[in-house]
């Protein structure tokens, strides 16, 4: 009766052990899975947001800016290539204006100084009457810019000074400031569909040659072509905040987000 007894306890043992290995199995392969899949759904969440921009601006998206072929200072060719990847402020000028371009520039003169050694960022003023600010104009006005140095004027606007000796000396070469120029239908088209800086509405009647654009306001465009602000280039408070907005969209990424399109409905 003992020896039955000892036998039922062995057995009883055996079978505990037993079950013990094959819940230890069966955990390992619980656990098994939940990494996998745990590794499976990581993956997946890197292709989702391996494209997202956690640094990007909380400024919105005004318009997309469209292709362009312009002519520099230096007769060079600026495109949209030129501005691929980098930040950059769109203006219009002419260089005989004595109103509201010099107080413009004064304070564009302000961003450059600011952002002349960053490389990731440029500026594009464009002239709203190139059938006077030829190349060899735009490049004498470009030593005018960078001669001179901002003051602050009685009425509280900026000016620059006339160093008349630096500009007929000339050699001065900006290094992410370009002067355009070109034909006058893109150059309006661009302030009026692009950069969304010319409220006034041209008569439809109207020529092309007999229309003008005088404006002070500044576009700021992103790394991407898009119009994230648009500001008074008259005002010091808008200058400021141009600045500082500049910096938050310098720290944004380019980004493709192709996984995420193959989530969208839109074929683009």
């Amino acid at each position: 009766m003992l020896q039955k007894i000892k036998t039922g306890s062995i057995l009883f043992r055996s079978l505990q052990q037993l079950n013990f290995a094959k819940n230890m199995v069966m955990s390992r392969k619980i656990w098994w899975y939940v990494a996998f899949f745990a590794a499976l759904l990581g993956f997946f969440y890197f292709l989702v947001f391996r494209d997202y921009d956690f640094s990007k601006s909380n400024l919105p998206v005004i318009n997309n800016v469209q292709d362009f072929a312009f002519t520099d200072q230096n007769g060079k060719p600026v495109t949209q290539h030129s501005v691929e990847g980098k930040v950059y402020v769109a203006e219009y000028f002419f260089t005989t204006c004595r109103s509201i371009c010099p107080k413009m520039n004064a304070n564009m003169r302000r961003v450059y100084d600011a952002f002349k050694d960053e490389p990731g960022f440029m500026i594009l003023s464009h002239t709203c009457m190139p059938e006077t600010d030829s190349v060899p104009v735009l490049k004498a006005y470009e030593q005018r810019m960078l001669s001179g140095q901002p003051y602050t004027h009685a009425d509280g606007s900026y000016r620059l000074t006339e160093d008349t000796a630096a500009i007929k000396k000339g050699g001065l070469n900006a290094t992410n400031w370009f002067f355009v120029t070109g034909n006058k239908e893109p150059l309006y088209k661009m302030a009026r569909q692009s950069y969304m800086i010319d409220n006034n509405k041209p008569d439809s009647t109207q020529l092309i040659k007999d229309q003008f654009i005088h404006t002070q306001f500044f576009a700021l465009v992103d790394k991407e072509r898009r119009v994230r602000g648009i500001y008074d280039g008259l005002q010091n408070e808008e200058i400021e905040k141009l600045k500082h907005d500049i910096k938050d969209l310098l720290k944004e990424k380019v980004t493709s987000k192709h996984f995420m399109n193959g989530f969208s409905n839109n074929p683009n």
